[in-house]
């Protein structure tokens, strides 16, 4: 079944919404910005960000898919590396270095969606997303089952807030992280 389609003045409110988010986000970071300054900024009531994406959690959400799509597209679509048609040892590992670096880019805002705790992240859309594109991918090399354990082993090392820490507290520089991620990708790999 096919999705309703938004009135244009939703569509265009949610993109006014985002646009707002996303300039007082990279002022301020995601942390100090209240769901009440972005209605302000976009020159919309408060009801209308509520009705548009829910709660804080869900325009987080947004604002990373919106930041994510252009990778999305070429994982979906493109050409290699990254895109489908190529072969899973080369694939899995430039996924999750494309993902390293999205966290690393975007370090702010994907850690408040983490702490934002409303629901588990394995049940968002995003997530499941990841998930399949990296069990698919390896189920190419190995069983069903234990390629859908190595999507989310090899997801959990691309948290935020390992990220986050391993870049920071941790002081490893971002080279040294790719440098790790792929090798321990590799030796995961069946």
């Amino acid at each position: 079944m096919p999705e309703p389609r938004q009135r244009a003045d939703a569509v265009r409110n949610r993109e006014t919404v985002l646009d707002a988010a996303e300039e007082l986000f990279t002022r301020a970071g995601p942390a100090g910005v209240s769901m009440n300054a972005v209605a302000t900024a976009a020159g919309v009531g408060k009801g209308t960000v509520f009705r548009a994406f829910t709660d804080r959690t869900g325009l987080l959400q947004a604002l990373a898919e919106r930041r994510s799509a252009p990778l999305r597209r070429a994982v979906a679509e493109g050409a290699a590396p990254l895109g489908p048609g190529t072969p899973p040892r080369e694939r899995v590992p430039a996924v999750l270095d494309a993902l390293l670096t999205a966290k690393l880019d975007n370090q702010a805002l994907y850690l408040a969606l983490e702490e934002a705790g409303a629901a588990s992240p394995y049940q968002s859309p995003s997530y499941a997303w990841w998930h399949g594109v990296l069990r698919d991918s390896l189920a190419e090399l190995t069983d069903a089952d234990r390629a859908g354990f190595l999507a989310h082993v090899l997801l959990a090392a691309v948290r935020a807030d390992l990220v986050a820490h391993l870049a920071g507290a941790g002081r490893v520089p971002v080279a040294a992280l790719r440098r790790r991620l792929a090798e321990y990708t590799e030796s995961v790999l069946p």
